[in-house]
Protein backbone atom coordinates (compact mmCIF):
# COMPACT_ATOMS: atom_id res chain seq x y z
CA UNK A 1 0.00 0.00 0.00
CA UNK A 2 2.84 2.39 0.84
CA UNK A 3 4.58 1.62 -2.46
CA UNK A 4 1.38 2.28 -4.42
CA UNK A 5 0.93 5.59 -2.57
CA UNK A 6 4.54 6.58 -3.35
CA UNK A 7 3.98 5.69 -7.02
CA UNK A 8 0.85 7.87 -7.19
CA UNK A 9 2.73 10.73 -5.53
CA UNK A 10 5.63 10.41 -8.01
CA UNK A 11 3.08 10.59 -10.86
CA UNK A 12 1.73 13.94 -9.52
CA UNK A 13 -1.63 12.49 -8.45
CA UNK A 14 -4.21 14.89 -6.99
CA UNK A 15 -5.38 14.75 -3.36
CA UNK A 16 -8.59 13.07 -4.49
CA UNK A 17 -6.63 10.38 -6.36
CA UNK A 18 -4.30 9.81 -3.40
CA UNK A 19 -7.34 9.11 -1.20
CA UNK A 20 -7.98 5.81 -3.00
CA UNK A 21 -10.07 3.00 -1.44
CA UNK A 22 -8.35 -0.24 -0.39
CA UNK A 23 -9.70 -3.76 -0.72
CA UNK A 24 -8.08 -7.12 0.04
CA UNK A 25 -8.47 -10.36 -1.88
CA UNK A 26 -7.12 -13.27 -3.86
CA UNK A 27 -7.92 -13.67 -7.55
CA UNK A 28 -6.73 -17.29 -7.45
CA UNK A 29 -9.08 -18.23 -4.62
CA UNK A 30 -11.88 -15.96 -5.86
CA UNK A 31 -12.66 -13.74 -2.88
CA UNK A 32 -12.57 -10.07 -1.89
CA UNK A 33 -12.98 -8.45 1.52
CA UNK A 34 -12.93 -4.94 2.96
CA UNK A 35 -10.61 -6.06 5.80
CA UNK A 36 -7.67 -8.54 5.76
CA UNK A 37 -9.49 -10.84 8.20
CA UNK A 38 -12.98 -10.30 6.73
CA UNK A 39 -15.23 -13.01 5.25
CA UNK A 40 -13.69 -14.78 2.26
CA UNK A 41 -16.83 -15.92 0.49
CA UNK A 42 -17.13 -14.22 -2.93
CA UNK A 43 -16.29 -11.16 -5.07
CA UNK A 44 -19.32 -9.10 -3.95
CA UNK A 45 -17.28 -6.47 -1.98
CA UNK A 46 -15.38 -5.59 -5.16
CA UNK A 47 -18.57 -5.11 -7.18
CA UNK A 48 -20.10 -3.02 -4.37
CA UNK A 49 -16.97 -0.83 -4.39
CA UNK A 50 -17.25 -0.29 -8.15
CA UNK A 51 -20.92 0.72 -7.83
CA UNK A 52 -20.02 3.08 -4.99
CA UNK A 53 -17.10 4.91 -6.61
CA UNK A 54 -17.71 4.71 -10.38
CA UNK A 55 -20.43 7.16 -11.46
CA UNK A 56 -23.30 6.03 -13.69
CA UNK A 57 -23.00 6.96 -17.40
CA UNK A 58 -24.31 10.38 -18.38
CA UNK A 59 -27.23 10.04 -20.77
CA UNK A 60 -27.90 12.92 -23.16
CA UNK A 61 -31.22 13.84 -24.78
CA UNK A 62 -31.78 13.52 -28.53
CA UNK A 63 -31.33 11.04 -31.33
CA UNK A 64 -28.85 8.19 -31.53
CA UNK A 65 -25.17 9.23 -31.20
CA UNK A 66 -22.18 6.99 -30.52
CA UNK A 67 -18.47 7.89 -30.33
CA UNK A 68 -15.99 5.39 -31.83
CA UNK A 69 -13.01 4.67 -29.59
CA UNK A 70 -11.61 1.27 -30.69
CA UNK A 71 -11.10 -0.20 -34.16
CA UNK A 72 -10.64 -3.82 -35.21
CA UNK A 73 -10.98 -5.89 -38.38
CA UNK A 74 -13.00 -9.11 -38.43
CA UNK A 75 -12.76 -11.58 -41.36
CA UNK A 76 -16.53 -12.27 -41.18
CA UNK A 77 -18.07 -8.96 -40.09
CA UNK A 78 -15.55 -6.54 -41.61
CA UNK A 79 -14.71 -3.35 -39.74
CA UNK A 80 -15.90 -3.29 -36.12
CA UNK A 81 -15.93 -0.12 -34.02
CA UNK A 82 -16.35 -0.20 -30.25
CA UNK A 83 -17.67 2.84 -28.40
CA UNK A 84 -20.22 4.24 -25.96
CA UNK A 85 -23.71 5.37 -26.88
CA UNK A 86 -24.31 8.90 -25.55
CA UNK A 87 -27.94 9.33 -26.56
CA UNK A 88 -30.81 7.45 -28.17
CA UNK A 89 -30.84 3.78 -29.13
CA UNK A 90 -29.85 1.64 -32.10
CA UNK A 91 -31.09 -1.65 -33.59
CA UNK A 92 -29.67 -3.98 -36.25
CA UNK A 93 -30.47 -2.93 -39.85
CA UNK A 94 -31.11 0.66 -38.73
CA UNK A 95 -29.96 3.34 -41.25
CA UNK A 96 -27.20 5.55 -39.78
CA UNK A 97 -24.52 8.00 -40.93
CA UNK A 98 -20.94 8.72 -39.89
CA UNK A 99 -19.84 12.27 -38.97
CA UNK A 100 -16.22 13.35 -38.59
CA UNK A 101 -15.06 15.80 -35.91
CA UNK A 102 -16.05 18.81 -38.03
CA UNK A 103 -19.58 17.52 -38.70
CA UNK A 104 -18.96 16.44 -42.31
CA UNK A 105 -20.81 13.29 -43.43
CA UNK A 106 -18.24 10.54 -44.14
CA UNK A 107 -20.67 7.79 -45.20
CA UNK A 108 -24.19 6.47 -44.80
CA UNK A 109 -25.15 2.84 -44.29
CA UNK A 110 -26.91 0.32 -42.09
CA UNK A 111 -25.89 -1.39 -38.86
CA UNK A 112 -25.40 -5.07 -39.65
CA UNK A 113 -24.71 -6.34 -36.12
CA UNK A 114 -24.56 -5.01 -32.55
CA UNK A 115 -22.31 -6.86 -30.11
CA UNK A 116 -22.54 -6.33 -26.34
CA UNK A 117 -19.95 -7.36 -23.75
CA UNK A 118 -21.18 -10.15 -21.50
CA UNK A 119 -18.37 -11.24 -19.20
CA UNK A 120 -15.34 -12.00 -21.35
CA UNK A 121 -17.44 -12.70 -24.45
CA UNK A 122 -19.29 -10.55 -26.97
CA UNK A 123 -22.84 -11.53 -27.81
CA UNK A 124 -25.22 -10.10 -30.44
CA UNK A 125 -28.17 -8.10 -29.07
CA UNK A 126 -31.34 -6.70 -30.64
CA UNK A 127 -31.11 -3.17 -29.20
CA UNK A 128 -28.55 -0.96 -27.46
CA UNK A 129 -29.44 2.16 -25.45
CA UNK A 130 -27.66 5.26 -24.19
CA UNK A 131 -24.93 4.40 -21.65
CA UNK A 132 -24.12 1.01 -23.20
CA UNK A 133 -20.66 0.19 -24.52
CA UNK A 134 -21.11 -1.88 -27.69
CA UNK A 135 -19.30 -2.93 -30.85
CA UNK A 136 -21.00 -2.14 -34.17
CA UNK A 137 -20.32 -3.69 -37.60
CA UNK A 138 -21.58 -2.77 -41.06
CA UNK A 139 -19.84 0.57 -41.80
CA UNK A 140 -16.76 0.59 -44.05
CA UNK A 141 -15.34 4.06 -43.25
CA UNK A 142 -16.40 4.52 -39.61
CA UNK A 143 -13.21 5.29 -37.69
CA UNK A 144 -11.97 6.17 -34.23
CA UNK A 145 -12.98 9.73 -33.12
CA UNK A 146 -15.92 9.69 -35.59
CA UNK A 147 -19.56 9.91 -34.48
CA UNK A 148 -22.12 7.32 -35.58
CA UNK A 149 -25.53 9.00 -35.56
CA UNK A 150 -29.12 8.73 -36.69
CA UNK A 151 -29.94 10.30 -40.07
CA UNK A 152 -31.63 13.34 -38.46
CA UNK A 153 -28.62 14.18 -36.21
CA UNK A 154 -26.04 16.67 -37.55
CA UNK A 155 -23.99 17.57 -34.44
CA UNK A 156 -20.90 15.34 -33.80
CA UNK A 157 -19.61 14.45 -30.35
CA UNK A 158 -16.45 16.08 -28.97
CA UNK A 159 -13.45 13.79 -29.51
CA UNK A 160 -9.67 13.85 -29.19
CA UNK A 161 -8.16 13.71 -32.70
CA UNK A 162 -5.92 10.80 -33.72
CA UNK A 163 -2.26 11.79 -33.87
CA UNK A 164 -1.25 12.09 -37.54
CA UNK A 165 1.48 9.86 -39.04
CA UNK A 166 4.87 11.55 -38.70
CA UNK A 167 7.21 9.05 -40.40
CA UNK A 168 6.96 7.11 -43.64
CA UNK A 169 8.95 4.20 -45.06
CA UNK A 170 8.88 2.42 -48.38
CA UNK A 171 8.32 -1.34 -48.27
CA UNK A 172 9.65 -3.08 -51.39
CA UNK A 173 9.91 -6.58 -52.79
CA UNK A 174 13.28 -8.08 -51.84
CA UNK A 175 15.35 -8.12 -55.05
CA UNK A 176 18.74 -9.08 -53.62
CA UNK A 177 20.72 -12.11 -54.95
CA UNK A 178 19.71 -14.01 -51.79
CA UNK A 179 15.97 -13.31 -52.23
CA UNK A 180 13.70 -16.27 -51.56
CA UNK A 181 16.30 -18.37 -49.75
CA UNK A 182 15.07 -17.71 -46.18
CA UNK A 183 11.39 -16.73 -46.41
CA UNK A 184 8.31 -18.13 -48.14
CA UNK A 185 6.29 -14.90 -48.59
CA UNK A 186 8.21 -12.82 -51.11
CA UNK A 187 5.77 -11.54 -53.76
CA UNK A 188 4.37 -8.01 -53.96
CA UNK A 189 0.81 -9.39 -53.83
CA UNK A 190 1.43 -11.02 -50.43
CA UNK A 191 3.18 -7.94 -49.03
CA UNK A 192 0.38 -5.65 -50.25
CA UNK A 193 -2.37 -7.83 -48.78
CA UNK A 194 -0.56 -8.00 -45.41
CA UNK A 195 0.00 -4.23 -45.20
CA UNK A 196 -3.59 -3.31 -46.08
CA UNK A 197 -4.87 -5.89 -43.61
CA UNK A 198 -2.74 -4.25 -40.90
CA UNK A 199 -4.06 -0.80 -41.82
CA UNK A 200 -7.68 -2.00 -41.34
CA UNK A 201 -7.17 -2.49 -37.61
CA UNK A 202 -4.43 0.06 -36.87
CA UNK A 203 -5.71 3.64 -36.74
CA UNK A 204 -2.21 5.18 -36.63
CA UNK A 205 -1.06 3.44 -39.82
CA UNK A 206 -1.57 4.64 -43.39
CA UNK A 207 -0.68 2.53 -46.46
CA UNK A 208 -0.62 3.68 -50.09
CA UNK A 209 0.83 2.35 -53.34
CA UNK A 210 4.12 3.99 -54.34
CA UNK A 211 4.55 5.49 -57.85
CA UNK A 212 7.15 2.81 -58.58
CA UNK A 213 5.95 -0.76 -59.02
CA UNK A 214 6.09 -3.42 -56.28
CA UNK A 215 6.51 -0.80 -53.52
CA UNK A 216 4.23 0.62 -50.82
CA UNK A 217 4.55 3.75 -48.69
CA UNK A 218 3.70 3.01 -45.04
CA UNK A 219 3.25 5.98 -42.69
CA UNK A 220 3.10 5.66 -38.91
CA UNK A 221 3.65 7.37 -35.57
CA UNK A 222 7.39 6.67 -35.32
CA UNK A 223 10.14 4.28 -36.28
CA UNK A 224 9.30 2.01 -33.31
CA UNK A 225 5.75 1.38 -34.55
CA UNK A 226 7.00 0.64 -38.06
CA UNK A 227 9.82 -1.56 -36.71
CA UNK A 228 7.24 -3.61 -34.76
CA UNK A 229 5.26 -4.13 -37.98
CA UNK A 230 8.40 -5.22 -39.85
CA UNK A 231 9.42 -7.58 -37.04
CA UNK A 232 5.94 -9.13 -37.01
CA UNK A 233 6.04 -9.63 -40.77
CA UNK A 234 9.46 -11.28 -40.76
CA UNK A 235 8.31 -13.70 -38.05
CA UNK A 236 5.39 -14.60 -40.31
CA UNK A 237 7.83 -15.57 -43.08
CA UNK A 238 7.95 -12.38 -45.16
CA UNK A 239 11.01 -11.15 -47.05
CA UNK A 240 11.11 -7.46 -47.94
CA UNK A 241 13.32 -4.44 -48.46
CA UNK A 242 12.81 -1.30 -46.37
CA UNK A 243 13.98 2.24 -47.13
CA UNK A 244 15.22 4.85 -44.71
CA UNK A 245 12.49 6.46 -42.53
CA UNK A 246 11.41 9.86 -43.85
CA UNK A 247 9.55 12.59 -42.00
CA UNK A 248 6.08 13.55 -43.29
CA UNK A 249 6.40 17.30 -43.99
CA UNK A 250 3.59 19.78 -44.64
CA UNK A 251 3.35 23.28 -46.12
CA UNK A 252 1.49 26.21 -44.62
CA UNK A 253 -0.57 28.81 -46.50
CA UNK A 254 2.57 30.84 -47.31
CA UNK A 255 4.33 27.79 -48.76
CA UNK A 256 6.81 27.36 -45.89
CA UNK A 257 7.81 23.84 -44.88
CA UNK A 258 6.40 22.59 -41.57
CA UNK A 259 7.74 19.54 -39.74
CA UNK A 260 6.19 17.44 -36.92
CA UNK A 261 7.29 18.38 -33.40
CA UNK A 262 6.90 15.92 -30.54
CA UNK A 263 6.70 16.43 -26.80
CA UNK A 264 9.36 14.18 -25.31
CA UNK A 265 9.35 13.33 -21.59
CA UNK A 266 12.53 11.68 -20.29
CA UNK A 267 12.91 10.37 -16.73
CA UNK A 268 16.62 9.99 -15.98
CA UNK A 269 19.04 9.78 -13.06
CA UNK A 270 20.55 13.16 -12.12
CA UNK A 271 24.10 12.02 -12.97
CA UNK A 272 23.11 11.32 -16.59
CA UNK A 273 20.98 14.44 -17.18
CA UNK A 274 23.86 16.46 -18.67
CA UNK A 275 24.54 14.10 -21.58
CA UNK A 276 20.79 13.81 -22.31
CA UNK A 277 20.39 17.60 -22.52
CA UNK A 278 23.49 17.85 -24.74
CA UNK A 279 22.33 15.14 -27.16
CA UNK A 280 18.81 16.58 -27.37
CA UNK A 281 20.22 20.06 -28.11
CA UNK A 282 22.28 18.56 -30.94
CA UNK A 283 19.02 17.18 -32.34
CA UNK A 284 17.40 20.66 -32.38
CA UNK A 285 15.24 19.97 -29.32
CA UNK A 286 14.03 22.77 -27.06
CA UNK A 287 13.89 22.14 -23.30
CA UNK A 288 10.52 23.11 -21.82
CA UNK A 289 10.80 21.88 -18.23
CA UNK A 290 13.18 20.23 -15.79
CA UNK A 291 11.98 19.09 -12.38
CA UNK A 292 12.85 16.42 -9.80
CA UNK A 293 10.68 13.30 -9.87
CA UNK A 294 11.96 11.69 -6.63
CA UNK A 295 14.65 9.12 -5.94
CA UNK A 296 17.50 11.31 -7.32
CA UNK A 297 15.82 11.37 -10.73
CA UNK A 298 14.86 14.25 -13.00
CA UNK A 299 12.00 14.64 -15.44
CA UNK A 300 13.06 16.49 -18.60
CA UNK A 301 10.45 17.76 -21.07
CA UNK A 302 11.49 18.72 -24.61
CA UNK A 303 9.84 19.82 -27.82
CA UNK A 304 11.87 17.99 -30.47
CA UNK A 305 11.52 17.47 -34.24
CA UNK A 306 10.57 13.92 -35.16
CA UNK A 307 13.52 13.54 -37.54
CA UNK A 308 15.92 14.30 -34.68
CA UNK A 309 14.51 11.41 -32.62
CA UNK A 310 15.15 8.73 -35.27
CA UNK A 311 17.55 6.24 -33.70
CA UNK A 312 17.84 8.12 -30.40
CA UNK A 313 16.15 5.47 -28.20
CA UNK A 314 19.14 3.10 -28.31
CA UNK A 315 21.64 5.94 -27.90
CA UNK A 316 19.71 7.21 -24.85
CA UNK A 317 19.84 3.81 -23.15
CA UNK A 318 23.58 3.57 -23.85
CA UNK A 319 24.27 7.06 -22.44
CA UNK A 320 22.23 6.44 -19.28
CA UNK A 321 23.30 2.81 -18.60
CA UNK A 322 19.79 1.65 -19.48
CA UNK A 323 18.10 3.64 -16.67
CA UNK A 324 16.26 6.32 -18.72
CA UNK A 325 12.58 6.14 -19.68
CA UNK A 326 11.39 8.10 -22.72
CA UNK A 327 7.81 8.88 -23.75
CA UNK A 328 6.80 10.68 -26.93
CA UNK A 329 3.57 12.44 -27.91
CA UNK A 330 2.76 14.42 -31.06
CA UNK A 331 2.66 18.15 -30.24
CA UNK A 332 2.23 20.20 -33.41
CA UNK A 333 3.54 21.04 -36.87
CA UNK A 334 6.08 23.89 -36.66
CA UNK A 335 8.54 25.65 -39.03
CA UNK A 336 11.56 23.63 -40.19
CA UNK A 337 14.35 23.81 -37.59
CA UNK A 338 17.34 23.35 -39.88
CA UNK A 339 19.70 20.51 -40.73
CA UNK A 340 20.62 17.86 -38.16
CA UNK A 341 23.98 16.08 -38.26
CA UNK A 342 23.56 12.56 -39.59
CA UNK A 343 25.97 9.67 -39.98
CA UNK A 344 29.57 10.84 -40.33
CA UNK A 345 31.19 7.61 -41.58
CA UNK A 346 30.98 5.83 -44.90
CA UNK A 347 30.43 2.09 -45.28
CA UNK A 348 32.42 -0.93 -46.44
CA UNK A 349 30.79 -2.62 -49.44
CA UNK A 350 31.43 -6.15 -50.66
CA UNK A 351 32.67 -6.25 -54.27
CA UNK A 352 31.81 -9.93 -54.88
CA UNK A 353 29.40 -12.70 -53.88
CA UNK A 354 30.18 -15.73 -51.71
CA UNK A 355 30.93 -16.55 -48.06
CA UNK A 356 33.06 -14.22 -45.94
CA UNK A 357 36.53 -15.54 -45.02
CA UNK A 358 38.05 -14.88 -41.59
CA UNK A 359 41.54 -14.26 -43.01
CA UNK A 360 40.28 -11.55 -45.40
CA UNK A 361 38.26 -9.87 -42.64
CA UNK A 362 41.30 -9.91 -40.35
CA UNK A 363 43.41 -8.14 -42.99
CA UNK A 364 40.69 -5.49 -43.49
CA UNK A 365 40.12 -4.62 -39.82
CA UNK A 366 42.08 -1.33 -40.03
CA UNK A 367 39.53 -0.16 -42.65
CA UNK A 368 36.79 -0.18 -40.02
CA UNK A 369 34.64 -2.42 -37.81
CA UNK A 370 32.74 -5.24 -39.51
CA UNK A 371 29.01 -6.02 -39.36
CA UNK A 372 29.27 -9.68 -40.44
CA UNK A 373 30.86 -12.86 -39.12
CA UNK A 374 33.11 -15.37 -40.95
CA UNK A 375 31.08 -17.74 -43.09
CA UNK A 376 28.26 -15.21 -43.56
CA UNK A 377 26.79 -15.11 -47.07
CA UNK A 378 27.50 -11.80 -48.84
CA UNK A 379 26.79 -10.43 -52.29
CA UNK A 380 28.01 -7.58 -54.46
CA UNK A 381 26.70 -4.27 -53.14
CA UNK A 382 26.00 -5.57 -49.61
CA UNK A 383 27.23 -3.43 -46.70
CA UNK A 384 29.63 -5.50 -44.57
CA UNK A 385 31.14 -2.86 -42.25
CA UNK A 386 31.62 0.79 -41.34
CA UNK A 387 34.46 2.75 -42.94
CA UNK A 388 36.76 4.79 -40.69
CA UNK A 389 36.46 7.72 -43.12
CA UNK A 390 33.48 9.59 -44.58
CA UNK A 391 33.50 7.89 -47.99
CA UNK A 392 32.26 4.45 -49.09
CA UNK A 393 34.86 1.79 -49.91
CA UNK A 394 34.54 -1.48 -51.82
CA UNK A 395 36.44 -4.38 -50.26
CA UNK A 396 36.93 -8.10 -50.85
CA UNK A 397 35.96 -10.21 -47.83
CA UNK A 398 36.21 -13.46 -49.83
CA UNK A 399 39.98 -13.54 -50.38
CA UNK A 400 41.50 -16.61 -48.70
CA UNK A 401 45.04 -17.09 -47.46
CA UNK A 402 47.55 -17.97 -50.16
CA UNK A 403 48.70 -21.57 -49.76
CA UNK A 404 52.52 -22.06 -49.67
CA UNK A 405 54.89 -24.63 -48.28
CA UNK A 406 56.44 -22.10 -45.90
CA UNK A 407 55.70 -22.78 -42.25
CA UNK A 408 57.04 -20.26 -39.75
CA UNK A 409 55.78 -18.77 -36.54
CA UNK A 410 55.44 -15.29 -38.10
CA UNK A 411 53.76 -16.65 -41.24
CA UNK A 412 51.11 -18.70 -39.43
CA UNK A 413 49.70 -16.07 -37.10
CA UNK A 414 46.41 -16.94 -35.43
CA UNK A 415 43.43 -15.02 -36.80
CA UNK A 416 41.83 -13.07 -33.95
CA UNK A 417 38.84 -11.04 -35.10
CA UNK A 418 37.23 -8.12 -33.28
CA UNK A 419 33.57 -8.93 -32.51
CA UNK A 420 31.33 -7.46 -35.24
CA UNK A 421 28.77 -4.69 -34.77
CA UNK A 422 25.41 -6.35 -34.03
CA UNK A 423 22.79 -4.57 -36.16
CA UNK A 424 19.31 -4.91 -34.72
CA UNK A 425 16.31 -3.90 -36.82
CA UNK A 426 15.83 -0.55 -35.04
CA UNK A 427 19.55 0.22 -35.24
CA UNK A 428 19.69 -0.68 -38.93
CA UNK A 429 16.71 1.54 -39.80
CA UNK A 430 18.34 4.50 -38.05
CA UNK A 431 21.78 3.78 -39.56
CA UNK A 432 21.08 3.67 -43.31
CA UNK A 433 21.22 6.67 -45.66
CA UNK A 434 18.96 7.56 -48.59
CA UNK A 435 20.96 5.44 -51.06
CA UNK A 436 20.84 2.37 -48.80
CA UNK A 437 18.23 -0.20 -47.83
CA UNK A 438 17.57 -2.79 -45.11
CA UNK A 439 16.93 -6.33 -46.33
CA UNK A 440 14.68 -8.13 -43.83
CA UNK A 441 14.17 -11.91 -43.87
CA UNK A 442 12.98 -14.38 -41.20
CA UNK A 443 16.61 -15.30 -40.41
CA UNK A 444 18.70 -12.22 -41.28
CA UNK A 445 18.85 -8.44 -41.27
CA UNK A 446 21.24 -7.19 -43.94
CA UNK A 447 22.25 -3.71 -45.06
CA UNK A 448 22.78 -3.05 -48.76
CA UNK A 449 23.04 -0.29 -51.34
CA UNK A 450 19.92 0.44 -53.41
CA UNK A 451 22.02 -0.04 -56.56
CA UNK A 452 24.18 -3.14 -56.18
CA UNK A 453 26.31 -2.45 -59.26
CA UNK A 454 29.03 0.22 -58.65
CA UNK A 455 28.48 1.75 -62.11
CA UNK A 456 24.75 2.18 -61.39
CA UNK A 457 25.63 3.85 -58.07
CA UNK A 458 27.89 6.36 -59.85
CA UNK A 459 25.16 7.16 -62.40
CA UNK A 460 22.57 7.69 -59.64
CA UNK A 461 24.98 9.91 -57.70
CA UNK A 462 25.65 11.98 -60.82
CA UNK A 463 21.92 12.44 -61.49
CA UNK A 464 21.33 13.49 -57.87
CA UNK A 465 24.14 16.07 -58.13
CA UNK A 466 22.59 17.52 -61.33
CA UNK A 467 19.16 17.79 -59.67
CA UNK A 468 20.67 19.50 -56.62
Amino acid sequence: MNEVFDLFAALDASDEQLDFPIIYGSAKQGWMAEEPDGPKDNMAPLFDLVLKHVPAPKVEEGGFRMLGTLLEANPYLGRIITGRIFSGSVKPNQPVKVLDRSGKVVEQGRVSKILAFRGIERQPIEEAEAGDIVAIAGLEQFNVADTLAALDVNEPLQAQPIDPPTLSMTFLVNDSPLAGTEGDKVTSRMIRARLYKEAEGNVALRVEDAPMGDAYIVSGRGELQLAILIETMRREGFELGVSRPKVVFRKDEQGEILEPIEEVVIDVDEEHSGVVVQKMNERKAEMIEMKPSGGNRLRLVFHAPTRGLIGYQGELLTDTRGTAIMNRLFHEYAPYRGDIQGRRNGVLISNDSGEAVAYAMWKLEDRGPMMIEPGCKVYRGMIVGEHTRDNDLEINVLKGKQLTNIRTQSKDEAVRLTPPIQMTLEKALAYIEDDERVEVTPKSIRLRKVYLDPNDRKKAKGKAALVA
